[in-house]
């Protein structure tokens, strides 16, 4: 029987650390760093030059990856890219990602757009292509450049977003590596987290920013988080106890916080890292999977819980011996 297993990781982040006093002078915000510590936990994020695209930060995480795996770029036989700020409306930024590293041997390249739930939608699909025989080397990255889409007027949305990518290889194995996943969407709560705009006739119709309810947000996020957790669990044939590392989505310190509470982790078992990178959606679970295993955190062996919850809704977990 054949697996998927991850084999490396690696991570981008753009630029030199902003804080939250330089994000404040820099856009004149009605707000101070204690409260949006407070608020969310987040002290600094990434914000990429104007003329970086989430194409380029995707090729360096790539590198990374490829470089931890011991791969070459033709190795791979698929491209996934999650994202929801693309380089452009087409070609893919997987397909540009696959000129950038000069990969030349015909293989599928493509984009899932499912907001902050992206990276998990990607392994899953990634997953099943491995088992179903057809793929052997597929490389999986999350990379975003939010800050394109943010009202710098809107301190609390504004605050909460970064850039930055991160990247998986997972490779076919003997033994198993994603022990189970789960995906889910209801797109009636759309209107929740939204970007709810388009081009049409070359010029912007609608509003083209990001657009939030936070509050609302805050509660479907704990609650679809644990219940998706738990039925991955299940399908793994696992309990919360087994679980050496909860990576969730890096939205907010307190939805971190209360997710752990309701698998009755301690959060010492979680790993943050939203103070330090903001809310990269599609990025910030490998960007924090990849930190982890370069500092020695997480280790081979592992058993790992991802999960993500975004806009749409979508929502989705995958369980995985490291």
């Amino acid at each position: 029987m054949t697996f998927a297993k991850i084999t490396g990781t690696g991570s981008y982040l753009p630029g030199k650390p902003v804080s939250n006093a330089e994000l404040i002078a820099m856009h004149g915000l009605d707000s101070s760093d204690e409260w949006i510590i407070a608020r969310t936990g987040i002290r600094f994020r990434h914000l990429a030059p104007a003329n970086t695209t989430a194409s380029d930060l995707a090729l360096e995480a790539a590198r990374r990856a490829l470089g931890a795996a011991g791969r070459q770029p033709n190795d791979l036989d698929m491209i996934i890219v999650a994202t929801s700020t693309p380089d452009y409306i087409f070609p893919s930024t997987a397909a540009l990602l696959q000129a950038k590293l000069g990969v030349s041997n015909g293989s599928p390249a493509f984009d899932l757009q499912a907001v902050c739930s992206g990276f998990a939608y990607a392994l899953s699909v990634a997953e099943k292509f491995i088992r179903s025989g057809s793929n052997r080397c597929v490389l999986v990255v999350g990379a975003e450049v939010f800050s394109r889409i943010l009202d710098w007027k809107d301190r609390g949305t504004c605050i909460l977003f970064g850039d930055g990518a991160g990247a998986i290889m997972l490779e076919a194995s003997d033994t198993p590596g994603i022990l189970a996943t789960a995906l889910h969407a209801d797109g009636s709560h759309h209107k929740m987290l939204a970007v709810p705009g388009q081009i049409c006739g070359g010029q912007p119709t609608g509003d083209p920013f990001l657009r939030m309810d936070g509050q609302a947000v805050f509660k479907f996020a704990v609650k679809v988080l644990a219940e998706v957790a738990e039925e991955v669990l299940a399908a793994g044939g696992m309990t919360a106890g087994q679980i050496d590392w909860l990576i969730p989505h890096q939205a907010n310190i307190r939805i971190l916080q209360s997710t752990a509470k309701k698998l009755g982790l301690p959060i010492e078992k979680c790993v943050v890292a939203v103070d330090r990178h903001g809310n990269t959606s599609a990025a910030s679970i490998p960007l924090a999977l990849d930190e982890s295993v370069r500092a020695g955190t997480i280790k081979r062996g592992d058993t790992l819980l991802l999960e993500g919850v975004g806009g749409g809704f979508t929502w989705g977990a995958a369980l995985v011996k490291y």
